[in-house]
């Protein structure tokens, strides 16, 4: 009677599986799954696959690991010294939503200041400064 109809999650396994090889590169994606984790849901798996190797993470101060690259550039753009309405004019939106980035970055980094955020900017590279005396 046809052809047999597959399961949405099968799908949507698949469909996550093709965006991650996307993402990461085939080889990468492919060592990444063969590292054999026991995860218990696909959100983990998906989070697994997509961060940076160990390597990488070691490398990367904590905070900084679970921002995304515009929360990176925002978190640059503030340790330069802009204000939010100067990063807005840059970035083409609303000082409003400079904040709300801010906001945001600051929950996933635990940074409270602006201090703090330039420190964190300093500490990955995303800006250049002095030594540390």
């Amino acid at each position: 009677m046809g052809l047999p109809i597959e399961p949405l999650d099968r799908r949507l396994r698949e469909k996550d599986r093709h965006h991650l090889a996307a993402m990461l590169g085939a080889e990468a994606f492919e060592n990444r799954l063969s590292e054999g984790r026991v995860l218990k849901n696909a959100e983990q798996v998906l989070a697994y696959l997509a961060t940076a190797s160990p390597a990488q993470a070691a490398q990367e101060p904590p905070g900084l690991a679970r921002l995304s690259t515009r929360e990176r550039q925002l978190v640059a753009l503030v340790a330069q010294g802009r204000t939010d309405v100067q990063i807005a004019a840059e970035l083409y939106i609303s000082p409003r939503t400079v904040r709300s980035h801010l906001d945001r970055i600051r929950d996933k980094s635990g940074c409270r200041r602006r201090a703090d955020l330039t420190r964190l900017a300093l500490q990955a590279g995303l800006v250049e400064g002095t030594a540390a005396r």
